[in-house]
């Protein structure tokens, strides 16, 4: 067990048990209360406090022995690198003005990454000619900054300028800075906006709508994004900008985007006052600056804008002014000039309606077409829609891409109808596809190379019950000789939160590092994802959170069962939401399992509302603060539920120190919690990295070799190793 405070271990004194499993400390009188063990560990929130640092430097310090110590850990590394630097990976494509190809890239001699650009024709070659806009590495270098790119965003129609975002070691907050794509060169005088977590939109060349920490009272929410929109001039220095909207500080933020049509050409600048996380207001600009608020779905997204109209997606039954209904999860088109005209009469068609267990994953535009990316039961199609005359519903054709896996869409064409998609399996390395959506012609233009051998193994979906009958699919990766006799090691994957759908894809480094070894790879499709549409993510917001757990619970009861795997071969992972779910894991069903890779984890709910991005969560978990939400909160708040005397495994905790999205405390906290109850901790924190706790492919490829050398360790040996 590590080290930890005196204070803190003084104070725990009588509680602490000699080991895990004693149940004297449960019994005894004068263990502390929650608020007193509270008190002693929030230092460990201060993130670059010096004796908060000290404490993770001696973790990191010892779980790095323990780790790197393995001998599988080096070869772990070495494989997790050399898929990460593969320069046989499939660049991902971007379509630009003017027939041109841009894309991002890393690779072992681009550690921080290159903007770069090519033709199409020469991108379909095989023998890509690339030439480089903005090389991060070279410029880090030179500014002497640990710059991490985090995107562009360019004005049409000829995208030359761009608006750069650059991250101080992977932050959300980020400077951003006006660069000429084709000078390549970041352009003298331009705009300069200062790190923060800023929302930027171009109007035309000269102006900017921007939400940013101005630095007065109330400019930004209380989840510590913007809270005003203000028109920024070239030239203008930023206490000159004109506000035109200001929200509440107790929204999670204020923000602006354009509806441009397919030349580039400016339609209308809206502005989205996101009251809680799913709900908002949607404000249409006027031409002196004044706005007026459109009668949208209160839980709504818009997804585009086509042939004069908007396209949004409703996430609740909805009346529309007009009087029709539609249901949560239907795409909707409104015509723009009817709805300027007069709401009330503005006629809303529907565009597409779900079934029950479908969702769209995915809405893209090409110049005349409408793309969905609709998945049937977590399986990836893609349509092409078409309003009809007369008609409720538009009509939809499928593209005749490969079947039963998951289809993303990628980049669309403005000036064609020609856009990207990406195909890809547990076991079906990822392909990339240019397909026609005026005419239905697709080909295939890349393919990954398989990373694994992937003979002999099988994809297989299953379904388990959940505590209120509810069934819960989930996917079992694993050889086809598999014995069914607890044996094998197995490791659950989960997320459960914010809409996020996990569908199947490919991983080379899950494939090579575990599944070639012998492991099984499971992924439940719990409620709170979106996997079946809003109804599925609301299923288990707020007040029923717990259902999520139940759901996620169920399917490693399923495994058991099933005999596919068993307790001391089970093991579970998440990250962020998906660590909180591992949280709940660990203190309601230790029984289950006996591994547990936590990653950047949210975990102290009663406190997740204070921190940093955390106020802005309130709509998916509660308000911590009302104490009604209090009591459904702590019932399944990890660091609450820690007890003494539990059957907990050794866990593997890891963050990031530069992690502005979700508090590196969280699972500080959770560690040090855990090592004064009297449990092994394995706590690891990157110093870098932002929320992916990792800034680079070398820190990315630790991370990964750490958990797996952590995994094997668990669920390999027998016995696990302690």
């Amino acid at each position: 067990m590590f080290r930890t405070s005196v204070a803190l271990a003084a104070l725990l004194a009588a509680a602490t048990m000699t080991t895990p499993m004693s149940a004297s400390a449960q019994e005894n009188p004068a263990a502390p209360t929650e608020a007193e063990v509270e008190a002693l560990d929030l230092w460990l929130e201060e993130v670059h406090g010096d004796r908060a640092l000290a404490w993770v430097e001696e973790h990191n310090q010892q779980s790095l022995d323990v780790l790197q110590g393995d001998p599988r850990y080096q070869v772990l590394y070495d494989e997790a690198l050399e898929i990460l630097q593969a320069t046989d990976r499939i660049p991902s494509p971007g379509f630009t003005p003017g027939g041109h190809i841009d894309n991002f890239w890393q690779d072992a001699n681009h550690v921080r990454g290159i903007w770069r650009r090519t033709t199409l024709d020469s991108y379909q070659s095989g023998d890509t000619q690339w030439e480089t806009i903005l090389d991060i590495d070279a410029l880090a270098e030179a500014e002497g900054e640990n710059w991490v790119y985090k995107g562009a965003s360019c004005l049409p129609p000829d995208e030359r300028y761009c608006l750069i975002s650059l991250s101080d070691g992977g932050r959300d907050a980020v400077t951003v800075r006006e660069f000429d794509s084709v000078e390549r060169r970041f352009v003298d005088g331009g705009f300069v906006i200062p790190e923060s977590k800023s929302d930027l939109t171009w109007i035309d060349r000269d102006t900017l709508l921007v939400g940013t920490d101005w630095g007065g009272d109330g400019d930004m929410t209380d989840s510590g994004y913007p809270n005003t929109v203000r028109v920024l001039r070239r030239g203008q220095a930023l206490d000159q900008a004109q506000e035109i909207f200001r929200g509440q500080t107790t929204d999670v933020s204020s923000s602006s985007y354009t509806l441009r049509n397919a030349d580039g050409e400016l339609q209308a600048t809206l502005i989205n006052r996101g009251i809680t996380f799913y709900e908002g207001q949607t404000f249409l600009v006027n031409e002196d600056l004044s706005t007026t608020q459109l009668p949208m779905p209160t839980r709504s997204s818009i997804r585009g804008f086509l042939h004069g109209r908007i396209l949004f997606e409703t996430n609740e039954d909805w009346t529309a002014p007009s009087g029709q209904s539609f249901a949560s999860g239907d795409l909707i088109a409104w015509n723009l000039n009817a709805l300027r005209a007069d709401p009330a009469t503005a006629v809303p068609e529907l565009v597409l309606h779900p079934g029950e267990r479908d969702a769209i994953e995915g809405v893209t535009l090409t110049r005349n077409e409408l793309v969905v990316a609709l998945f049937e039961n977590v399986r990836g199609s893609v349509y092409v829609l078409r309003p009809q005359e007369g008609v409720a519903e538009w009509s939809r054709t499928r593209l005749d891409l490969p079947e039963n896996v998951t289809v993303g869409l990628g980049s669309a064409d403005s000036e064609s109808d020609r856009l990207f998609v990406n195909v890809s399996g547990y076991l079906n390395p990822n392909s990339l596809w240019l397909a026609d959506a005026a005419t239905g012609a697709v080909e295939q233009v890349r393919s990954l190379p398989a990373r694994f051998d992937a003979s002999g193994m099988i994809v297989e979906q299953f379904q388990a019950t959940s505590a209120d009958g509810t069934l819960i699919p989930y996917f079992v990766v694993h050889r086809q000789d598999m014995p069914l006799d607890g044996s094998n090691p197995t490791l659950l994957y989960g997320y459960g939160g914010f809409q996020n759908s996990l569908l199947p894809g490919y991983s080379g480094t899950v494939g090579r590092l575990w599944l070639s070894r012998g492991g099984v790879y499971v992924i439940a499709n719990t409620r709170g994802g979106g996997e079946f549409g809003p109804r599925w993510h609301q299923a288990a917001l707020q007040e029923n959170r717990q259902r999520a757990h139940e759901d996620f619970q169920a399917v490693a009861l399923d495994l058991l069962a099933r005999n596919i795997t068993s307790q001391p071969h089970l093991g579970v992972m998440g990250g962020s939401q998906g660590g909180l779910f591992m949280g709940a894991m660990l203190t309601q069903r230790p029984d289950l399992i006996n591994a547990a890779v936590i990653q950047v984890p949210l975990f102290d709910m009663l406190r997740f509302h204070r921190l940093l991005a955390g106020a802005s969560w309130i709509a998916e978990y509660g308000n911590p603060d009302i104490p009604e939400q209090r009591a459904w909160i702590e019932a399944y708040s990890p660091y609450q539920n820690l007890r003494a005397g539990q059957p907990y495994p050794e866990v593997f905790i890891h963050t990031s120190t530069a992690d502005d999205r979700v508090h590196p405390g969280h699972a500080r906290r959770a560690a040090a919690r855990l090592e004064e109850l009297g449990y092994p901790v394995l706590y690891f924190e990157n110093t870098d990295g932002g929320h992916a706790a990792g800034a680079n492919l070398l820190h990315t490829a630790r991370r990964i070799a750490l958990e797996y050398t952590y995994l094997s360790r668990r669920l390999m040996d027998t016995p696990a190793q302690e």
